[in-house]
């Protein structure tokens, strides 16, 4: 079902005069020229047209794709870009505007990201870099071209058209012009602004734009200022070569990994001959996120692409350039472009530049791929004894081996629940945190855990969660572990007591309320710990027996969890949630903490109530 999009602006038809407006007070290297909102052109500030003793290097389209085109506005890129509304071609009066505003003695490139189909002997000129195969495009800067040239000025073109995905024979549209774009606007700056004459910087532009290469993926479709969203993609769906203003691509196909697209993406660009790359080749890489992909989707993507690009293809990759150069406004979804280059192409691509969002960081040989420091082995004062597993187990390394086992299960099966909950009341990654650690303990426990030795396992149990488990979670359940470890330790008995038990509790709650700054009531963890351990001293001081005790505690937890419903969060990211919506889910951790403690419990009951009793009493005796 289609919905009205959100979006944080003000009137959808101002969009474009907003975006400009917020531009160039950010940028103060950056103007808009006269005649604004009309003409919507950005350019240079320190650039007259009058005086100016370079190429000026245009480009321009429909905007929404940002911060193509007018991101890239500044020495050593582009002298203006000339915006269109969105998904529109700019106006000829613009594009005019724009031509004499910064264009001197040496000419002008105009840029267009589309091919043009001219009448035998019309002679067109200019780098047209606009965004989409849209007839409005070609013949506004086509216009805008004659009319310059008519007025003495040196035009010049070089049409780019890096899309993959369609077949090579469009009629006249011809192939779109994507994300490659940004690369050939990059090697004409820098021609230009090194001084090179206007022939030589449409030559080594147009050079440029016969090597690179585009495909994009989307999994979503963008939504217009002030419309409906499109709902053509449904769920679990993802379309392979769309273009770039949402246009329908060449296929909808079920989601797949990333691995998987990036493979079918690259065999589209390299094996369909669109691109002359082949084995043994020097290219560039650019991914580039379409609006509303984050960063670290597009990392993966890059981290991805660049073995397939040298150990499947057999390229050397010499850049790579990661981030979002040619958007579709909210769009969710990557493209891959991929450019031969050689030491020229490259020095270009180096060359330095104030455009504010080419990327500042890119420049430069790329290393060896870096081997990780190893870490020093937390281990490593340990005799070689206490870091493995024990070859026979104990009565008490049985217990603890079973009441281990089954408390990281219950975490590992309570993963989508917990970050069900904690979708409503914190970040959404409670459950995948839980789970790391769980599954980090249950692994480390057939190799390390000394489990005939109570406190060192209870150690090693912190140790994996401080490897496993991110975020605040985690630091403090290794803060548990370890306060628990110290009072276990000073107990000389090889058998821990139920009682020493209980007071290696008492000293782990205290150590987390103590950094962690909750107690009871404070919705988190310690509101199922700390009615437990009320119950086990209660009971174990009133005599009764050890496992019993155990699992009357385990149920004054759940209800300890429970009731955080009916709290006012006082500690983490729940304390910045209503108590509308906090009253609709219990606080994760606190039902975490309850699962893993009453899965313990339930689970020596179960397989070891009277031997549990024999040996706990015994050592108590």
């Amino acid at each position: 079902m289609a919905f009205q999009g959100k979006k944080l602006i003000n009137n959808p038809n101002d969009v474009v005069t907003e975006f400009i407006e917020g531009l160039v007070e950010t940028y103060h290297g950056l103007q808009y020229l006269d005649g604004f909102p009309e003409v919507k052109v950005v350019l240079r500030a320190d650039v007259s047209g009058a005086t100016y003793d370079k190429v000026a290097v245009i480009s321009g389209g429909g905007s929404g794709h940002e911060p193509a085109q007018a991101g890239y506005v500044g020495e050593g890129l582009l002298t203006a870009s000339i915006c269109g509304d969105v998904f529109a071609s700019p106006t000829v009066d613009s594009i005019l505007a724009g031509i004499r505003a910064v264009t001197g003695p040496m000419g002008c490139l105009l840029i267009v990201t589309v091919l043009l189909y001219p009448e035998p002997g019309y002679r067109f000129v200019g780098i047209d870099c606009c965004i989409a195969n849209y007839t409005g495009d070609r013949l506004n800067f086509g216009l805008a071209a004659e009319q310059a040239r008519s007025e003495g000025y040196k035009i010049e073109t070089v049409i780019v058209g890096d899309d993959c995905a369609l077949p090579k024979s469009q009629g006249i549209a011809g192939r779109r012009g994507l994300a490659g774009t940004i690369l050939v606007n990059k090697v004409a700056g820098a021609v230009a602004a090194a001084g090179l004459s206007l022939a030589d910087v449409a030559s080594e532009a147009k050079r440029a734009s016969e090597v690179v290469g585009t495909m994009g993926v989307a999994l979503s479709v963008c939504t217009l200022p002030g419309q409906v969203t499109s709902d053509r993609l449904g769920p679990g769906k993802m379309e392979l070569g769309l273009g770039i203003h949402g246009e329908p691509g060449a296929a909808v196909a079920d989601l797949q990994p990333v691995d998987v697209v990036v493979t079918h993406v690259l065999k589209q660009i390299l094996e369909s001959n669109y691109v002359p790359i082949t084995r043994g080749n020097s290219v560039v890489l650019m991914i580039n996120g379409l609006g509303a992909t984050p960063v670290m989707e597009l990392m993966i993507a890059a981290g991805k692409t660049v073995p397939k690009l040298q150990l499947e293809f057999g390229l050397l990759v010499e850049r790579v350039y990661t981030g979002s150069f040619m958007t579709s406004l909210d769009m969710k979804g990557f493209s891959i472009s991929i450019m031969k280059v050689d030491q020229t192409l490259l020095q270009h691509l180096d060359a330095s530049t104030k455009a504010p969002h080419w990327p500042v960081g890119s420049a430069g040989n790329r290393p060896p791929a870096k081997i990780p420091v190893p870490l020093p082995s937390s281990r490593s004062m340990k005799s070689d004894e206490l870091l493995s597993r024990p070859l026979q187990l104990t009565e008490q390394g049985h217990i603890l081996e079973v009441a281990i086992e089954a408390a990281a299960n219950a975490i590992i099966n309570m993963r989508d629940i917990l970050n069900d909950w904690d979708s409503t009341v914190g970040d959404g990654d409670c459950g995948s945190t839980m789970y790391k650690g769980a599954t980090a303990v249950l692994d480390d426990m057939k190799k390390y855990y000394p489990l005939n030795n109570a406190a060192e396992t209870v150690n090693e149990i912190g140790s994996s969660v401080r490897r496993a488990m991110g975020g605040t979670s985690g630091v403090l359940y290794t803060i548990f572990c370890k306060a628990a470890y110290a009072q276990l330790k000073a107990n000389s008995d090889s058998i821990v007591t139920a009682k020493q038990w209980a007071e290696a509790l008492e000293a782990a709650i205290a150590a987390v309320s103590k950094y962690g700054g909750a107690s009871t009531g404070y919705r988190t963890l310690l509101d199922a710990l700390i009615p437990a351990l009320a119950v086990l001293k209660e009971r174990l001081t009133s005599g009764e027996d050890s496992c019993t005790s155990f699992v009357l505690s385990s149920e004054a937890a759940v209800a300890g969890a429970g009731s955080t419903k009916d709290m006012q969060a006082q500690a983490g990211r729940s304390s910045y949630v209503s108590a509308a919506i906090l009253a609709t889910v219990p606080d994760p951790g606190a039902m975490a903490a309850a699962a893993w403690y009453r899965a313990a419990a339930l689970a020596v009951k179960d397989k070891f109530h009277p031997s549990f009793n024999s040996s706990i009493n015994k050592s108590e005796s």
